[in-house]
Formats: C-alpha cells, sequence, structure tokens
C-alpha cells in the first residue's frame, strides 16, 4: 500500500510526464450493462466466479477486454479476462488453483475446471524510466496503478471497458461505448507512440477491421504503412500467435487483404507476396489467389460452423502457391518431380522463415500435405490403397479437392478420389482402379484441359 501511494503521489507531482495517458484521475462514465445490450447469462461461471472471489477480498474486479466488447456486440466471447487492483501475488494466494505466469507483463491464470480466467493487476501510465528497446517497444510492463490509468494504457477505446457482472455496470473511461454502437475503432492516445510501443497492435487493428466490419479512425490507420517494418523486432513467438489470431477470426482473408494494402505482409507473411499484392499481375497469381480464397472462405464457414480447424492445413494453403511455382520451375528446368517437389518446399520455408519461423510442429503438417500431393496422381497397382491407409489422407485429400476446385488439376482426378474414397466395398475400389488402367491402355486417359468442377463438400480444411 505504501509503495502504491507514493507512485501515486510521484504520478501527480508537477513536472511529471504522464506519457501517452491521462495524468489526474478522472471519473467513467457508467452504464447498466442490460441498457447497452449484455446479456448476464453469456459471462462464464468462472469469470463470475473469479470476479466474486476478488471483490469478497475487498478487491476491485472487472470483467474487461474484447470479452465486454463481444457482450455488448451480442457475441459470445471466447474467453474472458479479469482486471483487478489486487497484485498477482494477492490474486494467487486468494484461489487454490492459480499460477503466476509471464516477465514481461505478470498475470495470473486462474482455473475453473477447463476454463482458464486471466487476471492482470491495473497498470501504470508509462514513464521515462520504462525499459524500451531502440524503437519504443516496451520490453517489460509490471508497473501496477489505478484503474483510469490501466484503461489509458488499454489499446482501443472498445477494449477498455470494464464490466462488473455482480452489479450488472460498465466503467466506460474512454467513449467506448460510443464507438462501439458507432462501430467504430480507435486508438487511445497517439498511434503512433502506441504502435511503437508494441507493433502487434497494427496487425489487431486489421484483424478487428475485418472481424468485426468496424470503420477505422483515420488518425489510427495514418502511422500504419510508415511503421511497418517494426514488426521485425516483435519475438517470433508473439508474431505468429497474432497471425494464428486473425486466420481464425473468421473473416481471414479480408484481414490478410489488409496487411498487403499496408506492407505489412512482407514482414510477417513473405510469401503472400505473389498470392495477394494487386501489383503481382498474370494467370499465376489469379491461380495462386483463387486457392487461397477457397482454402480460407472454407476456414472461415467452418468457424462459423462451430467446427474445429487445423492450423497446420492453414499454413500449407497459404504457402502453396509459392511451392506450386517453384515445383513447376524446377521441373521445367530438368529436376524430376519429387526431388524438385522437396527442393520447393526447403526453398519457400527459408524464406518464410526470414519473415518469422513458423512452429516445426505446424510445419511438419503441412510438409506432410504437401508432399502427398504428388501421390494423389499414381493410382495404379496398390498405390491408391497404400495412400488410403495413410493416417493423413483426409487432409491430402481435402487438399487435393481444393487444388481441384481452384483449377489446379483436372476435375475427373477429384472426382475419382471422392468414387473411390467414398466406397467402403473393396471391389468397388478395384473397379476404379481396373478401369483407369484400362483407359490409358485405350489412349483415353483424363483429359488435361483444366475446368473448375462443382465444389466437392468433402474439403474441409481438416
Amino acid at each position: 500500500m505504501i509503495k502504491k501511494l507514493l507512485r501515486s503521489l510521484a504520478r501527480l507531482a508537477p513536472g511529471h510526464k504522464a506519457g501517452h495517458g491521462r495524468a489526474l484521475k478522472h471519473d467513467p462514465s457508467i452504464y447498466k450493462g442490460s441498457r447497452v445490450g449484455i446479456d448476464r447469462r453469456m459471462v462464464s461461471s468462472a469469470a463470475v466466479r473469479t470476479v466474486e472471489g476478488l471483490q469478497h477480498a475487498g478487491f476491485k474486479a472487472f470483467v474487461v477486454g474484447g470479452g465486454v466488447r463481444d457482450l455488448m456486440l451480442g457475441l459470445r466471447p471466447k474467453d474472458f479476462d479479469v482486471a483487478t487492483d489486487a497484485t498477482p501475488e494477492e490474486v494467487q494466494r486468494i484461489f487454490r488453483r492459480a499460477r503466476l505466469i509471464g516477465r514481461r507483463f505478470r498475470i495470473v491464470h486462474v482455473m475453473f475446471g477447463p476454463e482458464t480466467i486471466e487476471v492482470s493487476t491495473f497498470r501504470a501510465l508509462a514513464h521515462e524510466n520504462q525499459e524500451t528497446d531502440a524503437h519504443g517497444r516496451v520490453l517489460r510492463d509490471n508497473t501496477f496503478g489505478e484503474q483510469h490509468e490501466d484503461a489509458s494504457r488499454r489499446d482501443f477505446t472498445i477494449n477498455a471497458l470494464y464490466y462488473d457482472p455482480l452489479s450488472d455496470t460498465v466503467l466506460d473511461y474512454h467513449h467506448g461505448v460510443k464507438d462501439i454502437q458507432a462501430r467504430c475503432l480507435r486508438m487511445i492516445g497517439h498511434p503512433e507512440q502506441r504502435y511503437r510501443e508494441d507493433p502487434v497492435r497494427m496487425l489487431r487493428v486489421l484483424r478487428f477491421q475485418a472481424k468485426l466490419g468496424f470503420k477505422v479512425d483515420d488518425k489510427t490507420l495514418a502511422p500504419i504503412r510508415g511503421l511497418a517494418a517494426l514488426l521485425e523486432n516483435v519475438p517470433e513467438a508473439r508474431l505468429f500467435d497474432e497471425i494464428v489470431k486473425m486466420l481464425c477470426s473468421g473473416a481471414a482473408l479480408r484481414a490478410l487483404e489488409g496487411l498487403t494494402d499496408f506492407g505489412l505482409h512482407r514482414h510477417c507473411l513473405p510469401m503472400l507476396e505473389m498470392v495477394l499484392d494487386p501489383s503481382t499481375k498474370g494467370a499465376d497469381r489469379k491461380a495462386a489467389l483463387d486457392f487461397v480464397r477457397l482454402a480460407l472462405a472454407n476456414t472461415d464457414e467452418r468457424i462459423a460452423q462451430a467446427k474445429p480447424i487445423s492450423i497446420g492445413f492453414l499454413f500449407a494453403s497459404l504457402l502453396w502457391p509459392a511451392i506450386r511455382f517453384e515445383w513447376q520451375r524446377l521441373e521445367s528446368g530438368g529436376v524430376k518431380p519429387v526431388p524438385a517437389l522437396h527442393e520447393a518446399i526447403e526453398e519457400i520455408v527459408e524464406v518464410q522463415n526470414a519473415g518469422y519461423s513458423v512452429q516445426k510442429r505446424i510445419l511438419s503438417d503441412a510438409r506432410e500435405l504437401w508432399l502427398m500431393q504428388p501421390r494423389f496422381e499414381k493410382r495404379g497397382g496398390g498405390a491408391a490403397f497404400r495412400l488410403l491407409e495413410n493416417p493423413r489422407f483426409r487432409a491430402g485429400f481435402d487438399f487435393l479437392l481444393l487444388r481441384v476446385e481452384a483449377g489446379e488439376l483436372d476435375s475427373d482426378l477429384g472426382q475419382w478420389w471422392i468414387a473411390f474414397e467414398s466406397t467402403d466395398s473393396h471391389d468397388e475400389r478395384l473397379t476404379l482402379i481396373a478401369d483407369l488402367a484400362h483407359s490409358s491402355s485405350a489412349g483415353t486417359g483424363p483429359r488435361r484441359r483444366r475446368r473448375r468442377s462443382r465444389r466437392p463438400e468433402a474439403a474441409s480444411a481438416q
């Protein structure tokens, strides 16, 4: 308590610089949750119990951030965060199942069964002695402060809302309620300074713009293009997490198009250059764009239906156009198909990892899908049966159907595999292979003309 009092006095002293926030305490606007669209029944019992436990111990506690925003928009939040004036150690002492995590930003995970509530302590305003890198990115942020300071430290006005589910009240320090109602995304404080503190905020702007369909305030958008290179200073793990959130936002294609509009893709997904950059012309770009659009639309559809998705499949889809282009180039230079594919994969993965390294587990899953593709074209003898027994067959099969739908491969190949996979009869499968051999010997093999088939329902981005 003494330390907290001294920090407060220091911030109120003449000459103290308040950083990007406001130095003096100001009262929030207070709203009844039910009158701004919040249904208390949509707040998880774990979040309510966390708030209740902290308040019962004498602390302030609120559901905060994106959970409050989503509740107001009538969306079901994926998770709930809680903010409090209790220190991490005090939070840990209150709950039986709680653990401290993080260095740059120490928080507590409070666990109730399968659900985890992330609890953070109110942060103080930025100060002169705050640890940053040469570009202004905050490296350590564990100076605790008051609630109004914590609100000023948050990125967007729509994420700086505090909801008490026990009293059904919303505290709003930065007109976030009005911005939600106006469907406007606005940065708190000076946008350039906020992006320098944490460049990932630039990606979050584009993700929320795509996901929520909000208009972005001009001042919030203005600095992004000129600060794109700051993403190179972000730890790879944080960059990867934010890209995954973007891909799983339910509006992945719009978000990725936003990346290229502002030049951010060069610093996080460089292999999208030929796919999404409008300056790239020609049939190769159209085929690549069709493929990525189909893969992402499929993913968005599955997310809307609350179906599971595979991150490995997503990254396999995003990197495939560049791999395919390099594969064709190597083949035309005389390299045999399979070695050419291996070489193309290594080349493109190396280029991608220059932006940031995709997790090895994700790349391993993607690599299996890529290397499986030539095997789908070899159906004679026992090859089709062996491929069908592969544990990753279904994912490779879905990937093949996306390639067919995008016009990369003849539709006959996709229809043959749909027939072969869908029947449980061994004899019928033998007949399909025999018919294939007969048509080849009679000179009536698969037509090489590429045409778009109807969208196979089997493609599911698994």
